[in-house]
């Protein structure tokens, strides 16, 4: 490839359809773009969230055009062409090329050679027959909002009169999103200093601001020297609601719980001055929380354990303040990751809440009386939020529920009176429940 060209489409869909069945067979999204060539990534990344934002329509389109399923790689690449096809109005290029070079494709992948003329058929019939395909398929709720029969069933259930505006948000992509740090400049000047580079934003929460126009993070002034982080504006709410009703004195012992990459430990301790721990369970994703922090110019007790395992970390001295980020389905943030949404079974959802169910009893014991703990997951679905602190609350009388912004739901405006001063603008799903342990 001659320096300084992009590369051609027909690499990029090849890849694209790379990463389509990867994550079919159970690969993270993340984890397939690492394998990608770096001069393809970032083109294949666009390319593959459009198509995993589009992916139940495509299957659908296939199933018609093509009732037995081809080979993997095969189907991939035809579901790859007819998921960007089928969204004319925000696909990068134009039918006929997305055609040409998906057969292109066809034709230069080994796998895929025998199947080329039939992909150009199905991808002209498509063409020839558009629109009665598309009518064909309407009533279908998984090619409609692109999600799993499953996810959509447990979204009806969960939110009968929010579920569709829950899923249209997620078919779209997140904006971009700043924490300031505020030890380093104010919220003020740095939006100075965006605008001055010709980028809009607005504020959103305490600290946050929100661009119009999304940007690599290199593009940012000062990311390198720590001005600023990404950080969804509902992410944003932990430290200010954890840190609210503390005593204002220097270094509280306040435990990060599962804190890596560290986007919340960071917060923390840009608010105030904190004797912090942060436990993360992965070594590799505790040296990802010291990198975060040394950009910030901040610094903390960074252990690598499990949380739930008390015995094997804790010094026995009581915390003023446990944030209890719990690892969950990450419902809440496929806007960002549309992979989780094909990735996730049903049957997951039971072993998370266990998981979580057992870190809130453990990271209770190290909490002092008076103090407080919040407990939060990136997720929509009740069985992670609301009804597991409904558990927690009925079977632990010394734990007392204070005003939280429970389920922050995306595509929706919450209502809160802690909100109204700081609105959250466009935001990712997130439960929060802040609980206070009596005294006696």
């Amino acid at each position: 490839m001659t320096q300084g060209l992009a590369p051609p489409l027909w690499r990029q869909l090849q890849a694209t359809a790379h990463v389509i069945q990867a994550i079919r067979h159970g690969q993270s999204g993340t984890a397939a773009l690492e394998l990608v060539e770096n001069s393809l990534r970032p083109g294949v990344q666009s390319l593959s969230f459009a198509v995993l934002r589009s992916l139940g329509r495509a299957q659908a389109l296939r199933q018609l055009l093509a009732p037995r399923t081809p080979p993997a790689a095969a189907d991939a690449l035809l579901c790859t062409a007819l998921a960007l096809l089928s969204m004319p109005e925000e696909a990068p290029y134009d039918t006929f090329t997305l055609v040409n070079q998906t057969v292109e494709a066809a034709k230069k992948t080994l796998a895929i050679k025998p199947q080329a003329g039939f992909i150009n058929a199905c991808l002209r019939r498509y063409l020839r027959d558009r629109e009665v395909l598309i009518a064909h398929i309407e009533g279908d709720l998984i090619a409609r909002f692109n999600h799993a029969p499953w996810w959509i069933k447990k979204l009806q259930t969960d939110w009968p009169d929010e579920w569709q505006l829950i899923m249209n948000a997620n078919n779209h992509q997140g904006p971009l999103t700043l924490r300031v740090n505020t030890r380093r400049i104010s919220r003020a000047a740095y939006l100075e200093q965006l605008q001055a580079t010709g980028l809009d934003a607005m504020p959103v929460g305490i600290s946050g601001l929100q661009l119009t126009i999304p940007v690599a993070v290199q593009q940012l002034p000062g990311f390198a020297q720590g001005w600023v982080s990404v950080q969804d504006a509902a992410a944003q709410w932990a430290a200010p609601l954890l840190l609210s009703g503390l005593p204002e004195t220097r270094n509280l012992r306040v435990l990060d719980a599962c804190a890596a990459p560290g986007g919340k430990t960071a917060h923390l301790l840009e608010m105030s001055d904190l004797a912090m721990t942060a436990l993360d369970i992965d070594p590799e994703r505790g040296k990802r929380i010291h990198q975060n922090l040394a950009r910030l110019g901040l610094s903390a007790e960074v252990l690598a354990f499990d949380a739930a395992d008390v015995n094997k970390w804790w010094d026995g001295v009581p915390f003023d303040a446990v944030l209890l980020d719990a690892p969950c389905s990450a419902s809440g943030i496929v806007r960002r990751h549309p992979d989780i949404r094909w990735l996730r079974r049903p049957t997951d959802i039971a072993q998370l809440v266990a998981i979580q169910a057992r870190l809130l009893v453990a990271l209770w014991d190290v909490l002092a009386p008076g103090g407080r703990l919040l407990y939060c997951t990136c997720s929509v679905f009740k069985d992670e939020g609301e009804s597991q602190i409904k558990a927690f609350l009925a079977g632990n009388k010394h734990a007392k529920l204070l005003p939280s912004p429970a389920h922050l739901l995306p595509g929706l405006v919450i209502q809160m009176p802690a909100l109204q001063d700081n609105p959250l603008g466009d935001h990712d799903g997130f439960y929060y429940a802040l609980l206070e342990k009596s005294v006696a």
